[in-house]
């Protein structure tokens, strides 16, 4: 592809984001910000975070992780179904029935202002890492695509990235990400979906022999039952369940667009639909891996070292100017739609549970905002280009070791709070949800040569948020 036409493709897909942006920030208010006024549509919800859900990590490294670990990334998966069932059924109630703008308010009226505090910083941490890692893998995409034909440096391309998100998002908030997004996850799946045709018209397979030489890969295995892998079924399946749990039900940037709409019977469709969507896109990505590994095969390919620069390599140098076009599109949408909605959610949870800003009717409201948003964009391009100096392993690994590590305090907080009535002393909980990462990085480290061979995968999550139950449960009032 020409730097001229990536340009082009660049510049178009931001000015039709502007667009959506104008319309949707016309006639807003204090609120509209953090909560879109209650009127999002559910489907328009749902089908906007299938795109946000899988991001940059899904659409990079899960097609490429295939060629590690095959199809054992469906057992996380299939966890993950689980888990939106116990959101939709369980925390969408409740966050309606207390009518909350950011949900870690739950903590300070379950446990105390010390709590809430706790709960809001972990997410603060945990998104601001997430989001710096997801929007990393996609600059980098940039600049492989564009910025290096020109000598720019990659923090430019960084700056660049996160400057166009904030633009288009500083006015309308949640608002305008639920419309953005549903833009967004439509690029996502086409991408996949016309790099799978051009595959099976390069190769000369119809669907039937498509479906063959997925059916028949050794690629495309699906279960793990040795007990020491950390891709065990059941190490990933519960693992899915509670991660899912965390990073989308106790998560202020899931919740919030999941809260946009106008009552919880409508957020339980969206749920129900989404978790639907979400699995049948997988089983696409995963299928296009197997695909990707096999086409790369059949022409003689030498494959790129790291298995995250698998599909774009073929899909920028291989697949033909349309696959090029749309890869792009596909990795620009799934980039802002995780990025656009972190900053988001990162505004509102630090405007709303640190500041209290909705309560300060003395202060501008709209110039306080305002400058949140700058400073969490900033924030995220500082980490971004610290951990390009750092950064020496898959993304996708990356991102779920750390919110095992940061968002396991979170499920252990919601799992107490909701299990009983018992009081616990507010004072100890920051503590008890500093202990209880550190304690599991200690045992993660360790675990081959103290528990004999044994290897922590994303079940790290489960582990951390039981010593947080634990502590709680040691800090109880008398």
């Amino acid at each position: 592809m020409s730097q001229s036409l990536v340009f082009i493709v660049i510049s178009s897909y931001f000015l039709l984001l502007l667009l959506i942006s104008y319309l949707t920030s016309r006639k807003t208010d204090d609120l509209t910000f953090y909560t879109a006024n209650r009127q999002s549509p559910w489907y328009l919800v749902a089908f906007g975070m299938v795109g946000a859900s899988l991001s940059g990590v899904t659409f990079i490294s899960v097609p490429g992780e295939v060629g590690n670990s095959s199809w054992n990334y469906l057992q996380f998966v299939m966890g993950n179904m689980v888990g939106y069932a116990v959101i939709a059924m369980i925390l969408i109630p409740l966050f309606y029935r207390l009518n909350l703008i950011s949900i870690y308010e739950y903590l300070r009226d379950r446990f105390g202002p010390k709590a809430y505090l706790s709960g809001s910083v972990i997410f603060l941490v945990s998104q601001t890492i997430g989001a710096s890692f997801r929007l990393f893998l996609a600059a980098t995409v940039l600049q492989l695509a564009f910025f290096d034909a020109y000598n720019i440096p990659f923090f430019v391309t960084v700056l660049t990235t996160a400057t166009l998100i904030w633009i288009y998002t500083y006015k309308g908030g949640i608002k305008t990400i639920v419309w953005t997004d549903t833009l967004q996850t439509t690029f996502l799946l086409l991408a996949v979906i016309i790099s799978i045709v051009i595959i099976s018209q390069q190769l000369d397979l119809n669907i039937s022999e498509l479906t063959n030489v997925i059916e028949e890969s050794p690629l495309s295995t699906v279960f793990e039952w040795d007990p020491l892998s950390n891709k065990n079924f059941f190490k990933m399946f519960f693992a899915g369940v509670f991660i899912t749990i965390t990073m989308n039900g106790l998560d202020q940037n899931v919740m919030q667009k999941n809260l946009t709409c106008k009552d919880q019977k409508e957020a339980k469709k969206n749920i129900l639909w989404f978790s639907i969507s979400f699995f049948i896109s997988n089983l696409f990505f995963l299928s296009l891996g197997v695909l990707l590994y096999y086409f790369a095969a059949q022409n003689n390919i030498a494959l790129p070292e790291s298995t995250d620069e698998l599909y774009p390599f073929l899909a920028l140098d291989h697949f033909g100017t349309l696959a090029g076009i749309t890869f792009l599109l596909g990795i620009i949408a799934a980039a802002f739609s995780s990025a656009d909605s972190a900053l988001t959610a990162l505004t509102t949870s630090f405007c709303v549970d640190l500041l209290q800003l909705p309560t300060k009717k003395h202060l501008n409201q709209k110039v306080t905002r305002l400058k949140v948003h700058i400073g969490f964009t900033v924030l995220i391009f500082v980490v971004i280009v610290v951990f390009d100096l750092l950064n020496n392993s898959s993304v996708v690994s990356a991102v779920f070791k750390a919110a095992g590590f940061t968002y396991g305090p979170l499920l252990g907080l919601f799992a107490f709070g909701l299990s009983n009535k018992l009081k616990v002393k507010d004072k100890w909980v920051p503590f008890i949800c500093l202990s209880s990462p550190v304690i599991c990085y200690i045992l993660d480290s360790h675990s081959v040569e103290w528990f004999g061979g044994y290897q922590f995968g994303f079940e790290i999550l489960l582990v951390n948020g039981a010593l947080t139950y634990l502590g709680l449960l040691l800090a109880m009032k008398k």
